[in-house]
């Protein structure tokens, strides 16, 4: 009797990975500008799901990829042309031999409940990216997603050392002050700072390590203030993965918590004189320090 093959035959591809649940284009390291993403305890695989749908069709519209037509172009096409059928099959064909878009966004692995990490490639940049979905949602009330609670962007990741992170951190810095240096001439205008720094499921280094050289970084006309800050450096540390990104309006957008935002515009009355989260917590953390 033949002995039953083990594994998938050579004419087929898997689709899954051998737990059944985590597709092929899953990367299992956390690496390169992305977004973390916090979402409803038990629904990582729906919040993967419908952060590609979102971000995809978001990105669709902020970057064009090249050599696509539009709808319209598609439409207008088909109707003048409806009667000439082999003009039609033509068409199909070269569509079907056009390379492949490569996708853009990749879900990777944090064996972590309700945390979720995607990946960016060029020329996606995550910071626009998520500026540009949380005004939609402050505007529309609209979140276009169900599991998703908060979006957090990082222009880079490193390995969570201090020589890593000081390389990192002075990369961001570089980039976020590149247009302020070309208007101004070579230096960037005096701004108030403020670190805000997540930790999760990480012991190596101290809260106070990485905000002393994350603040060796800014630059020298840059001030702290905790209390109204003009630009925030988010700092996102992961296991032994830290995220670096520079970012404005933090608070304005509730600290890009998008069922916040949504909460907000559809039941204004609850956000009154500050009664949103990211509000009381800041007035907590005044009331403590004035005790």
């Amino acid at each position: 009797m033949a002995e039953a093959q083990s594994g998938p035959s050579n004419g087929r591809k898997r689709k899954y990975r051998s737990d059944g649940v985590s597709p092929t284009w899953v990367k299992r390291t956390i690496e390169g500008p992305g977004i973390w993403a916090t979402c409803v305890k038990g629904k990582e695989q729906g919040t993967v799901g419908e952060l590609y749908d979102l971000f995809e069709s978001l990105a669709a519209d902020m970057w064009p990829v090249e050599g696509q037509s539009s709808a319209n172009d598609r439409d207008n096409g088909s109707e003048n042309e409806e009667d000439d059928l082999e003009t039609q099959i033509a068409k199909e064909v070269a569509a079907l031999k056009r390379p492949k878009v490569e996708r853009r966004f990749a879900n990777c692995l944090t064996n972590t409940n309700c945390v979720i990490f995607m990946s960016c490639k060029p020329p996606v940049d995550p910071v626009k990216l998520v500026m540009k979905h949380v005004e939609n949602v402050q505007k529309t009330g609209i979140t276009r997603t169900k599991y998703t609670h908060r979006l957090t962007p990082v222009s880079g990741t490193c390995v969570a050392n201090l020589p890593e992170l000081h390389s990192l951190c002075h990369r961001t810095v570089a980039a976020y002050c590149a247009p302020e240096n070309q208007n101004s001439g070579g230096s960037p205008r005096a701004r108030k700072y403020k670190i805000e720094l997540r930790m999760r499921n990480h012991n190596t280094l101290t809260r106070m390590e990485i905000i002393q050289e994350v603040a060796k970084c800014m630059p020298s006309n840059y001030t702290v203030d905790l209390d109204d800050p003009d630009v925030f450096v988010l700092v996102e540390v992961f296991k032994s993965t830290v995220g670096v990104s520079i970012v404005e309006d933090y608070y304005r957008y509730q600290k890009f918590n998008v069922m916040e935002l949504a909460n907000a515009h559809n039941e204004p009355e609850r956000f009154e004189k500050g009664a949103g989260r990211v509000r009381d917590k800041k007035q907590e953390d005044n009331g403590a320090v004035n005790v």
